[in-house]
Parts: structure tokens; sequence; C-alpha cells
């Protein structure tokens, strides 16, 4: 059993007083009905409603007084009406705009339940509600298993060790081939539960082709015509092979496809949660912006997915640094997955940094909003005076904080940029990509001053 991060969300969430109908937002796969059913488990009672069975949507379809609908839903489950420590959890409930309206009452006319809402393709649903409970529920984002939680379930003594501030030497080689193992499978909770079982890669493929599948066969149900339903399908097919560059919406994936329909589907995509673009932003300092009018960068849903749909898996068995892969985009795309599933709220969008201009072109792999600071953070191997970006990030910047991501030891240098402005540049080995924040904290009050 993969426990997840999330569920400390969940029991934050169960403990406020004034707490709000809570609805989980996720891709298709990361795990959101198992996480619930799991929390479900120290209820003392647990409904389980999904939407896609019609006896359960019937009691939302069939009745427009909510005190009806509960007064029904405890007579069919042979419940008393004075539940005090009850959680009903509706799955899938983007099959029932009604069901989303009906969140808004459950707050005040049933403030004694507890209510959880998931669906994977909810943000499409949406538009067919006519009145959304704005103000009336909060949101959770649930990303695919992160390293720390696959290190959580298959090797509990190393998960305990990233506690360490700095990591201890010993454990980085270990870690290390462990992250790599978690580079090639990825995070989709079937397959990784699949490998922590027998560790073989070739026994997987099947999980990952009817995964495949499953995406190409959601798009029927958001996809406005048959032509849009082609141009959705081609670009989860090829989107594997322009992850973490920055694209173009014209002709996209050697297609003929114009780039107004590819941008829609695009935007379609992100709604279902299959891939993020990633924008860029110019600014060195908060408040940051991305700028919509530059290029993206792709993100997609989970590296090992895009890893088995690009044909590089078995590349990357035996690797010693995962950024000699790939022209270096596995890496990128990995730490920033890792980055994005440490965030729980639909609010943390990630950037990166450009200066784009004909004499000097410039690029960081992200630019982390942290405290007061934009903090830039660059994901590669080689010494540091091979950051020319990174440098000039910091010759603008009103802060002497950076950080890299790479295969080695921590440590911490004192770097002067060409143009003589010292900083700080902290390493982090690629396996603490998830511990961004804890490390920040520990680098921010070790090196105060230059």
């Amino acid at each position: 059993m993969i426990q997840r991060t999330l569920t400390r969300q969940l029991e934050s969430w169960r403990a406020k007083p004034n707490r709000k109908p809570l609805i989980i937002r996720g891709a298709r796969q990361v795990g959101k009905t198992t996480l619930v059913k799991q929390f479900g488990q120290g209820f003392t009672r647990f409904i389980y409603l999904n939407l896609e069975l019609p006896n359960d949507r019937d009691l939302f379809e069939r009745f427009d007084d909510i005190k009806l609908l509960v007064q029904a839903l405890f007579l069919r489950e042979g419940l008393p009406s004075d539940q005090h420590d009850l959680l009903i959890f509706i799955d899938e409930i983007q099959e029932s705009p009604k069901a989303i309206q009906h969140l808004r009452y459950f707050k005040e006319l049933f403030p004694n339940l507890f209510i959880i809402a998931a669906g994977s393709l909810l943000e499409h649903a949406l538009a067919d509600v006519q009145s959304f409970p704005v103000g009336r529920v909060e949101y959770l984002n649930l990303h695919p298993v992160n390293f720390e939680e696959f290190l959580a379930a298959d090797n509990p003594q190393a998960f305990r060790i990233l506690d360490e501030i700095p990591i201890p030497e010993f454990a980085h080689p270990i870690l290390l081939a462990l992250y790599h193992q978690y580079a090639v499978v990825g995070g989709l909770p079937e397959v990784l539960a699949g490998f922590i079982g027998n560790r073989d890669f070739t026994s997987l493929v099947p999980v990952y082709e009817s995964l495949i599948q499953s995406f190409k066969d959601d798009v029927g149900k958001y996809a406005r015509n048959a032509s849009e339903v082609r141009i959705l399908r081609h670009i989860i097919e090829t989107a594997p092979f322009e992850a973490d560059s920055r694209i173009k919406f014209q002709n996209f994936g050697k297609s003929n496809y114009q780039s107004r329909e590819v941008g829609e589907a695009m935007r379609s995509l992100e709604l279902a949660g299959l891939l993020k673009l990633v924008y860029p932003t110019t600014t060195v300092e908060l408040p940051a912006l991305p700028d919509l009018k530059k290029s993206p960068r792709l993100q997609l849903l989970d590296t090992g997915l895009m890893n088995y749909q690009a044909g590089i898996q078995m590349d990357l068995l035996g690797i010693q640094d995962l950024n000699q892969v790939f022209r270096g985009k596995i890496i990128q795309h990995l730490v920033t997955q890792q980055v994005i599933s440490t965030h729980f709220l639909p609010s943390y969008k990630p950037m990166f940094w450009v200066r784009e201009k004909s004499d000097a072109q410039a690029e960081v792999d992200l630019a982390y909003p942290y405290r007061s600071m934009l903090i830039p953070v660059e994901v590669k191997s080689g010494k540091e005076g091979k950051l020319r970006s990174l440098h000039q990030f910091m010759d603008r910047a009103p802060h002497h904080f950076a950080v890299r991501f790479h295969a080695n030891m921590f440590s911490v240098e004192k770097v002067a940029t060409p143009a003589g402005k010292m900083f700080y540049l902290m390493n982090l080995p690629y396996f603490l990509s998830t511990r961004l924040e804890p490390y920040l904290d520990w680098f921010i009050q070790q090196y105060p001053l230059l």
C-alpha cells in the first residue's frame, strides 16, 4: 500500500471546525479513489458513491431538496439520521452537474457530515454546472506518486534518511540508484504497485498500454467533434517526444494542424490533467507572472509514462547520470514533476525564467517563488562555471541564493558571476527534488549574508 502525502492534508481538513466540502482534483489513474477509501477507514461510517453507477447518480438527479437527498441516502444505507463521524465520498462527480451544485448546501445544512468529491474530468464538467458553489467548497490536488512516497512504500529506512539535512554522504549512492529506478517506472500508482511487487520492467508493458488507451478513450467525453478527437489523440501520441521543450502549437508533432486548434486541444488536455503548459517569466523578483505571449514548455503527467511512450526506458537502465539521456530533458522533466507534486493547492503554477534578446538568450529551468524571493533552479550536471543563464539571473536578482539539481553530492559553493556578483549555489542531488523547500529553509538560515 502506497501511503500518500496528501493524507496529512486530509487530516488537517478533517480537524477544521468550519470545514467545507472538499473536491480532490487530479488526472485519471493518479489514485484519488484509493486515497479517499484509505482515509475513510478512519471514520466510524463511510459511504462510497460512484456517480458512474445509475443507482448512485439517481439520488442526486431525483432530489432537488438536499435534506430529502440525505434522508434517502441514510435510509438506503440503513443508517440513523444522527451521524457525527460519517464521511461521504462522491466519486466521479463530473457525471452529474446537479451533484456538483448540491455541494453548496452541505456546509450550511449538514455541517456535521464530512463530504469529499472527486472526478477525473471535473474541469470539463464545470461548463455544464449552472450554479457552481463558489466559496463553499475547498480544493486539493493529487499528483502521481512522487519519489519520497515511493521510498516510503519500497524502502522505509531510506525514506527516513531524507529527513536529515544535509543528507549523509553514505546514503547518496543508494538513494541515487533508487531514484533511477523510480525515474524509469514513473509515479502512476498501478504501475508502481506492479514494479514494487516484482521489479520486472517487462511485466509493466500491458499496464502502460492500458493507461495510454484509457487516456485516448477519454477524449471522446470532452472533445467537441470528431476533428478535435483526432487532434487530442495525436497530441497524446506525440507529446512525449516534445516534453520539457519549448513548443510551438503550429504543426505540433509534425502534423498539419493549425496553431489555434492545437492550442485549444492542449488546453483541453491541461484541464484533464494530462499535461501542463509551463510558461516563462522575465522578472527576477516577486511578484512574478508567466508571460503567456512566449512559447511554453510542455510538462506531461508522468515521466515514466513519457519514457515508455518515447521508447527510451531501457536506455535509462544502468545510467549514472540521467542528465546524459534524451538531451537532459528526462531529468528536467522529472525534477519539475517532483516539485509540482509537493504543491496541493490549484494556485501553484510552475514557471521558468528567460531573457530573450538578440545578443544574449538565457533560460533557467525553474523560477521558484519562496518567501519574498524568486529562486533560480537549474537541473544539470557540469561545473559551476558553465551555468551561464544562472549567472545572468543572479546578476539581476536582489538576493544571493541559487539552486542546482545534479547527480553529485550535496554541497554549497560561493560563486562569482562573470560580472562580479557573489552568490551562494546550493547543489542538491536529484533525489531531493521533493525536499526543495526544507533545504531552502536550511540554506537561507545557514547563509544569511555573503
